[in-house]
């Protein structure tokens, strides 16, 4: 009888490959449309379309994995819900960019066309943190994956802020953002061109509030000129 030789190393290709697929081809993570099981869903935290998986999304996701497997094994019929964020900011930034190279910007071409050019990136290019989480083994029911640009979310979506403005839930207050003169809006401090210098110290004091005794005062380092790049501003 001839004996099969064992690898040195594990080869994580070969193994978890092969059984990734098992569990797809079987169906083993999609939900029923209409079971007398109870149910239990998680909405994956959607990752940004233009991102690729880090230390937190691997904590975040394998934690959820967790959950939705146990309670998957405990009866329950179980939906992990797939998606990607269209990460607004990021994504333009990368259009505009392979726009520069054609010559062209977002002004020149129109509103219309560029959204088209951003559905073309996404379709070529966007699903790199989805295969990544596949290859974490994450048991979402993929047959339902999404995307936060998709016709019926973004109605969904105009729908519920629409209504939570008319309650009067949220509305527009002034705050501390970083401005990106080029894009004409608030960007976040991941996407902030830092430079170090040296300036002032400015000590803000914010009005009372009518619960609060004590006035609230914040010390910030704030420019006294307008910045190029991402600035903080009132």
């Amino acid at each position: 009888m001839e004996k099969e030789e064992l690898s040195k190393s594990y080869e994580s290709y070969d193994v978890e490959e092969k059984w990734y697929r098992r569990w797809l081809d079987e169906g083993l993570f999609r939900a029923e449309d209409k079971s007398d099981r109870k149910p239990f869903s998680i909405v994956i935290p959607p990752p940004n379309v233009t991102g690729i998986l880090h230390i937190g999304h691997a904590l975040n996701n394998v934690l959820q994995d967790i959950i939705v497997r146990y309670k998957r094994m405990d009866g329950y019929n179980t939906l992990w819900m797939p998606g990607t964020d269209h990460a607004g900011i990021a994504t333009q930034n990368v259009v505009e960019q392979d726009l520069a190279r054609e010559g062209t910007t977002r002004h020149d071409i129109g509103r219309e066309k560029f959204i088209e050019k951003v559905w073309e990136w996404k379709k070529e290019y966007g699903g790199e943190i989805i295969n990544q989480l596949k290859k974490l083994g994450c048991s979402c029911d993929w047959s339902r994956e999404r995307f936060t640009m998709d016709e019926g979310l973004s109605r969904a979506v105009r729908e519920v802020f629409v209504r939570l403005h008319k309650d009067g839930l949220i509305y527009q207050g002034d705050y501390i953002v970083n401005w990106c003169p080029r894009c004409h809006t608030a960007i976040s401090d991941l996407e902030v061109e830092y430079e170090e210098e040296e300036t002032s110290l400015w000590h803000i004091r914010y009005p009372y509030a009518r619960h609060v005794r004590r006035p609230c005062w914040a010390i910030l380092p704030l420019r006294s000129i307008p910045m190029t790049k991402g600035m903080p501003v009132l």
